[in-house]
């Protein structure tokens, strides 16, 4: 599914439990996000987080946003078995 978002397209490539809320991620979404290739919402608390990921020819990937790492991460950072999305922004 593709969805624009302040003017940005992004194709949702995963929606577990039905997290994304289009509204919600508006309101979160600020310009900080703009340079991530990936975006990945977690609700934790009935409260959206966000999270940007990087493909390796991103100038501002590094160990800790790469997006190779994302299950592990879900893993270890988010609430176990919580409703989350990961959406890839379109150039």
């Amino acid at each position: 599914m593709e969805v624009v978002i302040n003017d940005m397209r992004y194709e949702i490539i995963k929606d577990y439990k039905k997290g994304f809320e289009k509204e919600e991620v508006t309101s979160k979404l600020t310009d900080y996000f703009f340079p991530y290739d990936y975006i990945l919402g977690d609700w934790a608390y009935n409260k959206l987080r966000l999270k940007g990921f990087c493909d390796k020819d991103n100038e501002i990937y590094n160990d800790i946003n790469d997006i190779s790492i994302l299950d592990d991460y879900i893993k270890k950072n988010c609430t176990y078995d919580c409703r989350y999305f990961v959406m890839k922004k379109l150039k």
